[in-house]
């Protein structure tokens, strides 16, 4: 994008977590031409909102979803596997890794279908199939099982 501009070197692209009112990290994106004193603006941007932020390169997933993007993916493979209970992959996850929820539970609230779609990107952009959504994923999402904002997803909720 920043190459498309006439002022490439004051592009800077901030990515906020959901939900942003109540994520902390906002990844900080510098582009081959963003000029130190406009990444040096971003960070000091999103301090003064209160925010973390990380200085990350322009690449495909940025930093947090190629971290992340796998490992909900492994764990909802794991889960369709039959290796444990939804409850229990949760639990590990929260207790033993001092995560604030279990990768399920986080897949509900970020959405089946956003995972899908983030993983199929991912996959794609980065000519990476391990990245690419498991089956489950995709058949949640065919279904309208898609978590929270549908009432259903690995887990059932009221509406």
């Amino acid at each position: 994008m920043a190459a498309q501009t006439r002022h490439p070197g004051r592009v800077l692209g901030l990515h906020f977590f959901n939900p942003p009112f109540a994520m902390r990290l906002v990844e900080v994106i510098e582009a081959q031409q963003t000029d130190p004193g406009t990444a040096a603006f971003g960070l000091a941007f999103c301090q003064r909102l209160g925010k973390t932020p990380i200085p990350v390169r322009d690449r495909p997933g940025f930093l947090v979803n190629r971290l992340v993007v796998p490992f909900l993916n492994h764990a909802a493979q794991l889960y369709d596997e039959g290796l444990a209970p939804r409850e229990t992959l949760d639990l590990a996850v929260s207790e033993g890794l001092g995560h604030p929820m279990g990768p399920l539970t986080l897949l509900d609230l970020i959405g089946v279908d956003v995972q899908t779609f983030v993983a199929d990107a991912m996959a794609r952009e980065l000519y990476e199939p391990r990245f690419g959504p498991p089956p489950l994923l995709r058949r949640m999402t065919s279904a309208g099982w898609l978590g929270r904002k549908s009432g259903r997803g690995f887990y059932e909720y009221g509406k």
